[in-house]
């Protein structure tokens, strides 16, 4: 299935996207996180309904998608945590940067926690501050919604505890991040205003055909979809979410130890190889030392697709205010 957050004369509302129709399950639950608070029962009443609608007995009258907005599929997460589970990325960003992989990548899956209440939907515009302009960066990345509540969690079992998947785009105000994280705290600001994830939440049976086989030595589900990311209509980035050296099961397991996870709580895979500009400069500078970095700017257009998840689109917006955080630096 394919659950999203969409308007509804003026209003979020809940719905079961289906040949780019979308029917209203507020029949079921008012809101996504209302829905996923319901666990299992309210997943099996929406295949009832998808059921329904496909053996043509339903009385439902589906919205085209063209008639309205698809928003953020879970507006409101409990939480939201970015993983690192990419090797090429963190490999060549390191390599970039002339310093040595570090061993502990592949020890442990680890995680930091962004600003759940920056969340943007598939099309919504990305209201940007002067200072977020320096550097400013997309992140391709995969996510998973969380759908059960669960504390110690075994990466054998943590799929269980999966509702779906969806596209993340994890925004960075790089000359932000680059400053703050020199005080080994972070990051922080650089990731504070904006992480996009959409247009749906798609269940696992929808992806079902695209399984493969998990790389020995791990645990969880690992599925083949290619990731795309365009700007302005430009293509910079592809991988494929099979490259995760880390799966979304291990990530949970360790998200999970010694804390509850939630019902609609967000956790990105990070970035897949190529999948931003800094890793994208980087590897450019180091070919050719006259390379001249390219960040995004005012009015550009991002577009991000995941075979499977669908595809999110968004606009640079520069917000008409002169306030920095680089101003008020002290003892410079």
């Amino acid at each position: 299935m394919k659950i999203v957050t969409y308007t509804n004369k003026e209003r979020a509302d809940l719905g079961l996207l289906l040949n780019d129709k979308i029917y209203s399950l507020n029949a079921i639950a008012s809101s996504m996180n209302d829905f996923l608070q319901m666990g299992q029962s309210a997943m099996e009443k929406a295949k009832t309904v998808e059921e329904s609608i496909k053996n043509g007995s339903s009385n439902l009258e589906g919205i085209s998608l063209t008639e309205t907005k698809l928003l953020a599929p879970v507006p409101c997460p409990p939480s939201c945590r970015d993983a690192y589970a990419f090797r090429q990325h963190v490999a060549t960003a390191r390599r970039n940067r002339g310093v040595d992989m570090i061993p502990e990548f592949d020890q442990f899956p680890i995680f930091y926690f962004t600003n759940h209440n920056a969340i943007l939907g598939p099309t919504d515009d990305i209201l940007c501050m002067p200072d977020h302009m320096q550097k400013l960066d997309f992140e391709l990345e995969a996510a998973i919604v969380i759908g059960e509540k669960g504390r110690n969690i075994k990466a054998k079992d943590a799929d269980d505890y999966i509702a779906g998947y969806l596209i993340m785009n994890d925004m960075s105000a790089r000359a932000l991040q680059m400053e703050e994280m020199k005080l080994n705290l972070g990051p922080a600001k650089g990731k504070d205003f904006c992480t996009i994830i959409g247009p749906y939440l798609v269940t696992k049976e929808e992806l079902a055909d695209k399984k493969v086989e998990t790389a020995e030595g791990h645990d969880g589900d690992t599925y083949s979809l290619n990731m795309k990311c365009w700007v302005n209509g430009e293509l910079l980035s592809e991988g494929n979410m099979k490259d995760m050296n880390w799966t979304f099961a291990e990530i949970v397991e360790r998200c999970a130890y010694g804390a509850d996870i939630l019902p609609g709580d967000v956790i990105g895979s990070g970035t897949v190889g190529t999948g931003c500009l800094l890793e994208l400069n980087g590897s450019h500078k180091l070919a050719n030392p006259d390379y001249e970095p390219v960040w995004l700017k005012d009015r550009d257009v991002i577009e991000m697709e995941i075979e499977g998840l669908g595809r999110i689109k968004n606009k640079i917006v520069l917000e008409n205010d002169t306030h920095s955080l680089f101003a008020l630096k002290k003892n410079m």
